[in-house]
């Protein structure tokens, strides 16, 4: 009870009411938004927050590669509070900013968000908990700069794109190497949100937009989930932005090219953040500011953005929390599930691009030919999206998987991503599906520690083995069962 006491007097601290006067304006608004905040102002600020606002709380958990410790922020009208068991009714969003500290949109966005939630300027929602990650990528903020994204229209410093390891920690969900992202496993099944949003900033073409979505890709997330985001979600957001004067398209999925021939939707692999939350049937969308367009109007569409996904939510909510819980018995034991993507050239979805006169000029710097876009020339051009995918892998789901005792680098990861299971009791002879593989391509360079594999076939084929007392027996029928598909199937990317 002492330990518990403790804890709730913590808490309690943590969210009590106003014991001083503080400026919360941000960095970004004194600096007229030309400038960031930095981690410990970014830290420090929400701590002022909670301080003085009973409907926010910070908290952090684990640690991360640059050895600190990962906050995340709860905003809520009746201060609930999201750490360990919570089952709240609510729809539940998460946003993350700062895994790519250089695009730092977000930090600045989400500080004024909350702030504004809090004091009353927003109605803040009765039916949304919103959760951040003030800054994911720590070590990568502490490693400030002002030349690494040199084409980026500011601010005028900011972090570095790797993190403490100078791992990209927008590759590394589905293998978790790092601290951050063991860290964010447990922050993300702790809150288990229906919502999920990571703040980026774009490169590539130029073109009119500020603000594009990168929203997972329908197909791949499937069922009536899936539908609702590409047919509904989509609509509304896009169309209450405009309302706004904040256009949106989708990510420009093109690079050293002009869009005018069209783009294919970005198929986000479990690799990405929007691809390993879809495993757990959360709604992923990340949104790509252009980094041509100024730090200033890129920050305030981040706001708008996220603002809002959130009135969506309000009116929305119930039927996305149903959608999930409908979605986790969509798949069952024998049926098919597609483990890897091809484009299907069959469908696509018309688009009216909103982009600039392109021509081919010699550069003064190398004599060759190279792309410039012409911002005096703006056009309205009817292109092709092609945003349907379809199976090109697919695997039959199997009843159980048998891990033998000595695999804890995967028995960790099972653990970290809450999949349940029982141990043998003793010695078992048992007949099982038993893969081997038979070819595999793979990359000639290593990416992060791992030579990423692709076109793996194999042979099954059922035979007897001898597993031993404490060997894991893992059932599929389970909310994790996607992950478990994605991780122990070796056709998976």
């Amino acid at each position: 009870m002492k330990t518990v006491y403790i804890f709730f007097i913590l808490i309690f601290i943590s969210c009590q009411q106003p014991t001083r006067d503080i400026d919360f304006t941000t960095v970004f608004e004194k600096s007229n938004g030309t400038e960031t905040a930095t981690y410990e102002q970014a830290i420090q600020y929400f701590k002022n927050l909670a301080e003085v606002h009973p409907e926010i709380c910070i908290d952090s958990m684990g640690v991360t590669d640059s050895g600190k410790p990962l906050h995340y922020v709860t905003l809520d009208i009746d201060g609930d509070d999201l750490n360990g068991e919570n089952n709240t009714p609510k729809t539940k969003i998460l946003i993350n900013n700062g895994i790519h500290p250089g695009e730092s949109d977000g930090i600045d966005a989400t500080m004024m968000l909350f702030r504004d939630f809090a004091n009353g300027k927003l109605i803040l929602p009765k039916n949304v908990t919103i959760v951040t990650i003030p800054i994911y990528n720590i070590g990568g903020s502490l490693n400030r700069n002002s030349t690494t994204r040199t084409n980026q229209n500011g601010p005028k410093s900011y972090g570095f794109r790797g993190n403490a390891r100078n791992y990209d920690l927008n590759r590394d969900f589905i293998k978790c190497d790092t601290e951050n992202a063991k860290t964010f496993a447990q922050i993300f099944h702790t809150i288990n949100p229906d919502i999920f949003i990571d703040n980026h900033v774009s490169n590539g073409a130029d073109y009119q937009y500020t603000l594009t979505h990168l929203l997972t890709q329908h197909n791949k997330l499937g069922g009536e989930p899936g539908k609702y985001l590409n047919e509904k979600f989509r609509p509304q957001l896009e169309s209450k932005l405009k309302e706004n004067n904040w256009d949106i398209t989708p990510y420009v999925n093109v690079f050293n090219r002009p869009p005018d021939g069209g783009f294919t939707q970005f198929l986000d692999s479990p690799r990405y953040s929007t691809g390993y939350t879809t495993l757990f049937n959360s709604l992923g969308m990340m949104l790509e500011t252009h980094m041509l367009k100024p730090y200033k109007q890129r920050v305030e569409g981040t706001y708008e953005f996220m603002k809002t996904v959130i009135e969506i939510a309000e009116t929305d909510g119930q039927q996305i929390k149903k959608l999930r819980e409908k979605q986790k018995a969509k798949w069952q034991v024998g049926d098919h599930y597609p483990l890897a993507w091809k484009l299907d050239t069959t469908k696509f979805s018309n688009l009216t691009f909103k982009g600039f006169e392109a021509d081919t000029i010699t550069s003064q710097v190398t004599g060759l030919p190279r792309l410039k876009y012409n911002r005096s020339k703006p056009k309205n051009i009817d292109i092709k999206y092609q945003d349907y995918y379809q199976p090109k892998t697919t695997v039959t789901i199997p009843k159980v998987y048998l891990i033998p005792k000595g695999w804890h680098h995967v028995i960790d990861l099972l653990k970290l991503n809450e999949i349940e299971f029982k141990t043998l009791e003793k010695d078992t002879v048992m007949t099982v599906e038993s893969y081997k593989i038979e070819s595999f391509d793979t990359r000639k360079n290593p990416y992060e520690g791992h030579y990423l594999h692709y076109n793996t076939t194999v042979k099954s084929e059922a035979k007897q083995y001898e597993f031993k007392a404490g060997d894991l027996i893992i059932e599929t029928s389970q909310p994790g069962m996607r992950y478990l598909l994605e991780t122990l199937e070796p056709s998976a990317p």
